[in-house]
């Protein structure tokens, strides 16, 4: 386990929210929709912070820890791209307008992180009082890999989620936009505005996400700290994906495959993890890059394909 004591929470907190607060100061200082070049330069940064991170990890806690943060940050980072899937559904649905989306992630994110942090603990709780979940968890992520290879894309029905219909009936909302804001006052009475029902339905929608990811990671380690900052550091670069890969959907046209195969898998080793078939993390490590590699080098052959009989 990474023995960091209270100090090293905090101070990873701090970093997260003193970054979180740079990203608001410098990529919000007006609401536009960034530029293909910006959302690179930022997902780049993203992911070359994350990397950094781990091999932090790596020199203080041995290459065992690193090759399970690594392990751990491609499974969320795979994932999260069918996040974004979804939010380019919730957007084109509600009609948010391009130089809206960036600050509507941005907070819908920010609670995420919050959401994720409390999974995340009742998860290492379950796990340390109750051994056998992980074989629940185990069952879960091989059904729903299962499912995922099976299922048929089906358009999704916003106005039918539940967090929409309570919105609706409970919270005072505008009839229209005002900007970008949340919430305004008028009439004497506060009232929230669609863009805050939006950042509801997101928020929604990454608790659905995370009943699949989080035991998806316990499979790989158990260490709360290796966890946690992995799947932080997954969910902070996903806006700045959001809007690199929101253009180029289609190239990713076998990745749940890959998922599937994923998710399957580590529900196969979360099975293991009590027998002398315990699969090591080092081979789990590179079976999930395999997976994701072929994924994209296949979506991108069929996409040069395609392109050469139109």
């Amino acid at each position: 386990m990474t023995d960091v004591g209270l100090g090293g929470w905090v101070a990873f907190n701090a970093g997260i929210l003193a970054l979180l607060a740079f990203d608001l100061g410098v990529g919000q200082r007006r609401p536009h929709e960034p530029s293909l070049r910006e959302a690179a330069l930022w997902s780049i940064f993203w992911i070359l912070l994350a990397l950094l991170f781990g091999g932090y990890i790596g020199y203080v806690y041995g290459a065992q820890r690193f090759q399970e943060y690594l392990a751990g940050y491609l499974i969320e980072k795979s994932l999260s791209v069918d996040n974004i899937f979804v939010f380019y559904v919730i957007f084109s649905y509600f009609g948010v307008a391009p130089a809206l989306r960036h600050r509507v992630l941005f907070w819908g994110i920010l609670g995420a992180l919050l959401m994720r942090g409390a999974m995340i603990a009742i998860g290492v709780y379950l796990i340390a009082k109750f051994h056998w979940i992980l074989y629940v968890f185990g069952v879960i992520l091989i059904i729903t890999g299962i499912r995922m290879l099976f299922h048929r894309e089906e358009k999704l029905a916003v106005e039918e989620l539940w967090i929409v219909r309570m919105a609706r009936r409970f919270v005072p909302l505008t009839e229209s936009w005002r900007g970008a804001h949340f919430f305004v006052r008028e009439g004497g009475r506060l009232l929230a505005t669609p863009l805050f029902l939006v950042v509801l339905v997101i928020e929604a929608t990454d608790v659905v996400f995370a009943i699949d990811s989080i035991p998806a990671i316990f499979a790989v380690t158990r260490d709360p700290f290796i966890v946690y900052t992995s799947n932080v550091f997954a969910i902070l670069g996903l806006r700045a994906l959001f809007f690199l890969l929101a253009g180029i959907i289609p190239l990713f046209h076998y990745l749940k495959v890959a998922l599937s195969a994923i998710l399957s898998f580590v529900g196969v080793k979360m099975l293991l993890s009590d027998t002398a078939w315990k699969i090591p993390t080092s081979v789990s490590l590179w079976v999930i890059i395999t997976l994701l590699a072929l994924a994209i080098a296949a979506s991108w052959l069929r996409a040069r394909l395609l392109a050469r009989r139109s």
